[in-house]
């Protein structure tokens, strides 16, 4: 199960790239899967990445953001009220954007954040059978891939595509996943030879 304790305070939005002109622009890169809500941003924590999506407040600053606007792909422009400079706008490079969790987007009844999925025991839809723990997200731009660790299989790592959720169980603290064939190593493998092998001289 999940633990309530463990919740986030904040929730990642974007990373800084680079200033952008010499009037304290940053060209950011959205993270989030709701883009849309930059338009209307007002406030923002800007900080060293997390450590994970269980992370809290460690650090951040709050700032007003003054104006944002869509350039290309995931990348945006914003300005912070009181980064004026190209200096000061440099000095934020690779850092990280937040949004406080009580003003993120609310969700639909089957979504979540990741931050509540992160330490679920993840099933295979298949056979019901238990994966493990989901440890990590690996972000590889076409899509997340879930790192998933347990003793039966050690880590495996599961793309996170579309229809790869079959359920989630908050209370229950469970995920249960399809699976792409061929994925995981065949139960029935074994180190023994088999007969036709044995045969030979």
């Amino acid at each position: 199960m999940t633990d309530s304790a463990a919740q986030p305070q904040y929730l990642q939005l974007a990373r800084v790239l680079k200033p952008h002109g010499i009037r304290g622009d940053l060209r950011i890169q959205v993270v989030t899967s709701f883009p849309e809500r930059m338009i209307h941003l007002e406030k923002v924590f800007v900080g060293p990445a997390p450590e994970s999506y269980r992370a809290s407040r460690v650090g951040l600053k709050a700032y007003r953001v003054t104006k944002s606007h869509h350039d290309k792909n995931d990348q945006w422009l914003i300005h912070l009220r009181g980064v004026d400079t190209r200096e000061a706008a440099d000095a934020l490079r690779d850092m990280h954007l937040f949004v406080a969790l009580e003003d993120a987007v609310p969700l639909e009844a089957d979504e979540y954040y990741m931050f509540q999925l992160m330490g679920l025991d993840v099933y295979n839809a298949a056979d019901k059978q238990l994966l493990g723990k989901l440890v990590d997200v690996l972000e590889t731009g076409a899509n997340d891939v879930f790192i998933v660790r347990g003793e039966l299989y050690g880590e495996v790592l599961l793309p996170f595509i579309e229809g790869a959720i079959e359920s989630v169980d908050l209370a229950a603290g469970k995920i249960v996943m399809h699976l792409p064939d061929g994925l995981l190593p065949d139960s029935g493998d074994t180190d023994e030879p088999d007969a036709d092998a044995a045969d030979e001289p």
